[in-house]
């Protein structure tokens, strides 16, 4: 299974996923996309099914206990701390206990778009 024969531009997909990861609804992912809700129900549904696929593949990456959280990295400076500080740059992680960490930057924390 993939999303090879989506029909949807590459933009999109990214867009869509980005959306995703930020928990937006397929319904107000599809109103600011003006696409259809039940397509990017689809969409949705199709990335869960690959998130499945590829823990039962590597089931040591996501097997037993696994922490997911985001943080911010940057040099230490006066200001605010935390969501918002300036200079910083929010990373997401996964951590598997007593196992590995993997870590990817992200554009901004937020729930919303």
């Amino acid at each position: 299974m993939g999303l090879k024969r989506c029909k949807l531009s590459r933009k999109v997909q990214l867009r869509l996923l980005e959306f995703f990861v930020l928990e937006v609804t397929a319904r107000s992912a599809a109103d600011v996309l003006d696409l259809q809700a039940n397509t990017v129900a689809l969409f949705y549904r199709k990335v869960r099914e690959l998130i499945v696929e590829q823990a039962a593949a590597n089931e040591e990456l996501l097997g037993g206990e696994v922490e997911v959280d985001e943080s911010y990295f940057g040099g230490v400076r006066k200001g605010k701390r935390g969501r918002g500080a300036l200079g910083k740059v929010p990373v997401f992680g996964l951590l598997k206990r007593g196992g590995k960490v993997f870590v990817v930057p992200i554009s901004d924390a937020k729930a919303t778009p």
